[in-house]
């Protein structure tokens, strides 16, 4: 019946691609133009931080790259699905601060293709990283929770919207230094109960991923509360300069 009645809202109400309103085939999907447009991440990256080779020959040298052989990472797998570019932001930006909440089930389905690598070696809980009261406040919902309650559904790991919280108000991460972002992150997360996160591993969802800064130190919040093992998952990511 549930099938039935979305053939029926399909033909009088047309799902529409969210980037641009064309008229597509499937709920939730891209059309042609806009999908090429994106910058899907794909192998060769680094088995660990996810990070996308220059070139064939650096991944053949070896799986990781330069930067995590030299540093141990907080984090077990740290993936997101495509390119940070100003054609992917125009819309990641209607969906945080222009309630266009509707882009949530459209990313859910990149970040359950981009985390394959995640979820195939085991995944107990999806976390959201968290806004600060004010800022939630202000905007009214959490686009990262939103995400994250979306994947849930896609690939059956239950959610915990509320085991880490955003007890500081901080400035945005944007307009600092690394130095500064560190700094900034000091002591903004707090885990209430431990038990809700203890020898678990961890999946933590964030829309973008520049620095790391956010998501490390949230990871570390987790894994000093006594997860298992911390991995992120973000929609897009920047690239290496």
């Amino acid at each position: 019946m549930k099938v039935l009645f979305q053939k029926f809202l399909n033909l009088i109400l047309p799902p529409r691609c969210p980037y641009c309103g064309e008229i597509v085939c499937l709920p939730d999907a891209l059309c042609e133009d806009c999908f090429n447009k994106i910058e899907f991440i794909s192998a060769p990256y680094c088995h660990i931080c996810g990070a996308p080779f220059e070139n064939e020959k650096d991944a053949n040298i070896s799986r990781v790259c330069a930067d995590c052989a030299a540093h141990k990472k907080i984090t077990r797998f740290n993936r997101s699905a495509v390119i940070y570019d100003d054609f992917f932001k125009s819309g990641l930006h209607r969906f945080k601060f222009h309630d266009q909440i509707f882009f949530s089930k459209l990313y859910a389905k990149w970040l359950k293709t981009g985390g394959e690598d995640i979820f195939k070696n085991g995944v107990d809980l999806i976390v959201p990283v968290p806004l600060s009261y004010q800022r939630l406040f202000k905007r009214r919902y959490n686009q990262s929770a939103l995400l994250a309650k979306e994947l849930s559904k896609l690939v059956c790991v239950p959610v915990d919207l509320n085991c880490l919280k955003k007890v500081k108000n901080t400035k945005p991460q944007s307009s600092l230094s690394e130095k500064q972002r560190l700094k900034n992150l000091k002591n903004a997360f707090e885990i209430k109960d431990k038990s809700s996160v203890c020898d678990k591993r961890i999946v933590l969802v964030d829309d973008v991923m520049t620095t790391g800064a956010t998501l490390f130190e949230c990871a570390k919040v987790l894994i000093k509360a006594g997860a298992k093992s911390v991995d992120t998952l973000t929609i897009a990511r920047t690239k290496k300069s």
